[in-house]
């Protein structure tokens, strides 16, 4: 039986791999293959490539398709069942709900910039010199011991944050004003 290799990074900073995302092929027996390291790595050692925010893509090893999201997203199965979920049962049914919704893909994009204004703050309240020697700086515990304190610095980051997501939700009521507008127009109003 072959054995696996754990991935480690053979690239220096300074070498011409570094710059370019790390190739992952996916074989049908559903081995990742790292072609950085010619070694076979683990849905773990993806995790802590993404903990690294080391760019990588993920490629079939057939076809050539982007597998990376569908990889991205058994991470976060694997995440989900064990430990402390993120996503509530009736999160993701309304996550769900918008698939085949012509909000579809603004509800993507709201999700998305939401998600970089909270890793934005998150930024701001841990130092990040602190945050590299203090892994539980993320962990929700911490963030849990942070909040209590509800210094003015953390309540006006807050306040930020909701005035931008209630922005950005005005923002997306206007374009589906739009939208709907020019599916529909209006008849019989004002000639000239």
């Amino acid at each position: 039986m072959p054995t696996t290799r754990r991935a480690r990074s053979t690239a220096a900073p300074g070498d011409a791999q570094a710059g370019s995302p790390r190739v992952l092929k996916k074989y049908p027996n559903r081995r990742l293959y790292d072609t950085r390291t010619s070694g076979y790595i683990t849905l773990a050692d993806v995790k802590q490539m993404v903990m690294r925010g080391e760019p990588f893509e993920v490629r079939d090893a057939r076809s050539g398709d982007d597998l990376t999201r569908s990889i991205l997203l058994q991470i976060i199965l694997e995440e989900e069942t064990g430990g402390m979920p993120i996503f509530s049962t009736d999160m993701l049914s309304q996550l769900i709900r918008f698939y085949g919704h012509a909000m579809q893909g603004m509800m993507g994009a709201y999700l998305e910039k939401n998600l970089q204004t909270f890793v934005e703050m998150q930024r701001r309240l841990v130092p990040g010199a602190a945050a590299a020697i203090d892994p539980q700086a993320f962990m929700p515990e911490g963030w849990a011991q942070m909040l209590t304190g509800q210094s003015p610095l953390v309540q006006g980051l807050f306040t930020g944050y909701l005035d931008q997501s209630r922005a950005l939700l005005e923002q997306m009521q206007q374009q589906m004003a739009r939208q709907a507008e020019a599916m529909m127009p209006v008849r019989g109003g004002p000639t000239r």
